[in-house]
């Protein structure tokens, strides 16, 4: 059978949950909690935690059909794994990701009885649909237990089909359908951004204004954590999460949400005085958990990496005090954090146009356990710090600058891991002071021109001198120098990426 008329028909072959005999269609979240008991450890505080053999995502085995090749194995996995659905028992939900009327799709995910744990996490973190489905996944988890066949996540961009087979991560679930949400942001003349959001009010001269923040970054490095933290602001001032994981930035400045009920969040460390909103959402009783250390009195330890350094919590919205009502930013986004650890960089630096372009292509960062927990520590360069782009990268790079020019709006790169080889680290505290004297603009810059961007003189409630990063290198120059040249090559492999961008190499 050719490609093509096997790709016509494979929406085809998945079973029409409304009157099919082996699917359980759209349950409630006590029934699927009851289908997984067999899984279950209870918590002390009343809520489920299970552990999957797979601890993260399988980037390596992962293939969509725009950038990759399928070979004659993975067209037979496919059609294999639909022709197995007639004799298993299998779960369905239907749920929407985004509302805005530009970014709502409708999504449907299979995956067998015995695993609906996976169903009723990734349920949680979406509102209910209605109508056919834009995107389908199948989940099989055992696919890979059975001899000769190998773990593989195949993605159909145009059909709007995922196959995870051999993986029992609710992670793929989750970004199965993400991704394909922000392929249609780009399809839209948007872009899909791996990032959270929020809405910071301040008060200035007697009135209020809003200021609308955007956080890209990889998972781990402290994404969640600044888009959800409440900025010890006091009423009538206050921060609020939009959105915690992926949004469309849309042509007219927009930041659209994509997940309207729940958050996927990292949980090792959690930290009731770091992070208060966090921790007492990820503690309610309807939190989900998956790899956390759960003794088998039911009490949970954030800080013991035993099963994994890459421990989750699905956690509700309405469960965060910091959350707001809306995910979508309509009022557009006035400000975009890059997130990194890379320590040569300072807290903060404020970015031109270009330079927010070379910081979107480069990505820098740490490698953390929710990407390879083998590299965990490595430096890693993902573009957008999106690893779930598809299609060309120097595309996605040429676009965002032209988004944020047209939109005029301020990039900054954020560290939060430390300064230099001797470790100044910077906390969250540094980190939040920096969100908040960004949205007052009371931050006092510099042009620095050993780096060629602005860094800040003064920065509210931080003393920024210990953190500029030349103190703590003997050759700092050099060291610059080198990474420079190095940026620069890296930039190069992506043939469609301006020149103007290239350039631009801080």
């Amino acid at each position: 059978m050719s490609q093509r008329v096997e790709r016509s028909r494979l929406q085809e072959e998945f079973p029409d949950p409304e009157v099919a005999d082996n699917v359980v269609y759209n349950p409630t979240f006590e029934q699927l909690r009851e289908f997984a008991s067999h899984d279950e450890r209870t918590t002390e505080y009343g809520s489920p935690r299970y552990v999957s053999e797979q601890k993260s995502r399988s980037a390596d085995q992962t293939k969509n059909l725009i950038d990759d090749e399928f070979v004659d194995d993975d067209w037979e996995a496919i059609t294999d794994a639909l022709d197995s659905l007639e004799d298993r028992e299998l779960v369905c939900l239907d749920r929407r990701v985004g509302r805005h009327e530009q970014t709502a799709f409708t999504c449907r995910l299979f995956v067998p009885k015995p695993y609906a744990r996976i169903a009723l996490a990734w349920g949680k973190l979406l509102e209910p649909a209605d109508g056919e489905p834009d995107f389908q996944t199948l989940q099989l988890p055992e696919w890979d237990e059975q001899d000769g066949r190998q773990r593989r996540i195949r993605v159909l961009p145009d059909e709007g089909l995922t196959f995870v087979l051999g993986s029992d991560y609710t992670g793929e679930a989750k970004k199965s359908f993400l991704r394909l949400f922000m392929r249609r942001a780009k399809e839209l003349g948007g872009l899909g951004i791996h990032a959270g959001s929020k809405r910071v009010t301040i008060e200035a001269d007697g009135e209020h204004k809003t200021v609308g923040q955007a956080f890209l970054g990889l998972s781990a490095t402290g994404k969640s954590t600044l888009t959800g933290h409440g900025c010890w602001l006091d009423e009538p001032e206050g921060a609020e999460m939009l959105q915690d994981d992926v949004c469309a930035l849309l042509p007219d400045g927009q930041v659209t949400g994509s997940e309207g009920n729940g958050l996927y969040i990292k949980t090792d460390g959690l930290d009731a005085e770091e992070q208060p909103a966090l921790y007492d959402a990820a503690t309610h009783e309807e939190a989900v958990f998956e790899n956390v250390w759960v003794d088998e009195d039911g009490t949970v330890d954030f800080d013991n990496t035993d099963l994994t350094a890459n421990g989750r919590a699905v956690i509700r919205r309405e469960d965060l005090s910091s959350a707001s009502e809306d995910i979508d930013m309509t009022e557009g986004v006035d400000q975009i954090f890059f997130i990194t650890r890379n320590p040569i960089m300072p807290p903060v630096a404020r970015l031109d146009d270009r330079q927010a372009a070379v910081a979107f292509m480069l990505g820098e960062s740490i490698q953390t356990s929710a990407g390879d927990p083998d590299a965990a520590g490595e430096s890693i360069r993902v573009v957008g710090t999106n690893p779930f782009i598809i299609g060309p990268e120097g595309e996605e790079g040429n676009r965002f600058r032209e988004l944020i020019a047209e939109n005029d709006v301020e990039c900054f790169v954020i560290n939060t891991g430390h300064v230099g080889p001797g470790k100044a680290d910077i906390g969250v505290r540094e980190s939040v002071n920096i969100l908040v004297g960004a949205a007052r603009n009371e931050i006092e810059w510099r042009e620095d021109d050993t780096f060629g961007f602005e860094v800040p003189e003064d920065v509210p409630g931080i003393d920024v001198e210990p953190f500029y990063p030349p103190t703590h290198y003997e050759n700092f120059e050099e060291e610059l120098d080198s990474l420079r040249a190095e940026r620069r090559s890296y930039l190069e492999q992506f043939e469609s990426l301006s020149e103007d961008i290239i350039d631009a190499v801080y």
